[in-house]
């Protein structure tokens, strides 16, 4: 079923509408100050259009995991100042994401005005999907955008609950780009190369399993490695295995196999004896007892740069070591400069690997920087997101 579009509802008319716009601005806060504004800039054209078209634009999202209490370092208020910034006016604040006052302040918005609300996720009902939860958020909005592909995967009552429950809704442009270019993964162009990273397999089996049987090339890095590695039987030192998953590692290499799709995995290795900054380290091709491999080797990361030069289609998702630590980041670096060398569509989606173009500078070498990890790898498994299923058949 058709997924209305911003245009669609702005065609329709907002002047004066109350447009409950659900983004995703979960962005890093330290001492009330927003560290990586990416997410925020990535709504404001969805914004921009809406106020331009004269709505009343109130605009809620969740921060961190606040576990269904008030806590004030994941208060919303320095991300409404942030994006007051960006959009060059005023943005209001409520301090509460419903009740009298919320009610109010959003019964005096002024067309073409914006009204942050507090953390959805001060309350848990939110994350609960509850009916009454969600029938207050709705009778705030005559009109429901859901910008927010990063919680597209959840189930929650400001991503499915509410909107069957408002006069119209549809996706914003943000959440519209996002489809339309992983739409692209799950049709791709062949060669089509998968690299997945990051430090568990149990937090993408299913897109292992469902990507080497669909991808011509899959190229696992990051700790993850190291289940599939001692599944080989190769020698893994201290590295962090999955014990209990070993089986399924086994599974999914003979899954590749029966495909006849390459799985890659490293062929060596940067190894610490310990996981922190200025740890002595070396690179090696056997993996010693008491050692821990903590990014992929030259060799490896030239290997799968090859792969990416070779491709028509890449997804990546996951960092190929431990990033956060410069001595064990040069194995996501180097692949990040090669997918974004490549000639055919690139697909970056999670945390760390967006970081790791920004980092470089290579972001506009990159067809699309997804901004939903979990999300992004939900839709390239083919399972429906509940966030954009609620808005199908959209009225």
């Amino acid at each position: 079923m058709a997924v209305r579009t911003l245009d669609d509802l702005i065609h329709d008319g907002v002047a004066g509408q109350r447009v409950f716009v659900r983004a995703d601005l979960n962005v890093p806060v330290k001492d009330g100050v927003v560290g990586d504004d990416t997410r925020i800039r990535a709504t404001l054209p969805s914004l921009h259009k809406l106020l331009e078209a004269g709505a009343r634009v109130v605009v809620a999202s969740h921060l961190g995991r606040p576990k269904g209490k008030v806590d004030a370092k994941y208060s919303l208020a320095p991300v409404a100042k942030r994006l007051g910034e960006l959009l060059g006016r005023p943005v209001a604040f409520a301090p509460e994401c419903l009740g009298p006052e919320t009610e109010s302040a959003v019964a005096n918005l002024a067309e073409g005005s914006v009204l942050v609300l507090e953390n959805l996720r001060f309350h848990a009902e939110e994350e609960k999907n509850d009916p009454a939860f969600a029938a207050s958020l709705a009778a705030l909005a005559d009109v429901y955008v859901n910008d927010a592909f990063g919680t597209a995967h959840r189930a929650h009552a400001s991503t499915v609950g509410m909107v069957p429950l408002v006069r119209s809704f549809g996706a914003g442009d943000l959440l519209r780009a996002e489809l339309d270019h992983l739409r692209a993964v799950l049709d791709p162009k062949r060669p089509f190369l998968c690299l997945l990273g990051g430090a568990k397999v149990s937090d993408k089996l299913a897109v292992l399993e469902a990507m080497v049987k669909r991808a011509d090339v899959v190229c696992v890095g990051g700790a993850m490695a190291y289940t599939f590695l001692c599944a080989q039987g190769k020698p893994v030192g201290a590295s962090l295995v999955e014990a209990d998953l070993v089986d399924d590692a086994k599974r999914v290499l003979a899954a590749a196999k029966a495909a006849k799709h390459k799985l890659l995995l490293p062929t060596d290795h940067v190894v610490a004896q310990k996981l922190e900054a200025g740890a002595a380290s070396k690179t090696v091709i056997e993996i010693p007892d008491g050692w821990m491999g903590l990014d992929i080797g030259p060799a490896t990361a030239k290997a799968f740069a090859a792969e990416c030069a070779r491709a028509k289609t890449i997804f990546w998702n996951g960092p190929m070591g431990v990033f956060e630590i410069d001595a064990f980041a040069k194995g996501t670096e180097a692949v990040a400069r090669a997918v974004a060398a490549s000639p055919g569509v690139s697909v970056v989606g999670g945390g760390d690997s967006l970081a790791a173009v920004n980092r470089i500078g290579v972001a506009d070498r990159i067809t699309h920087c997804s901004t939903g990890g979990g999300a992004s790898l939900e839709f390239v498994e083919g399972r429906m997101l509940p966030g954009v299923a609620a808005l199908e058949g959209a009225r």
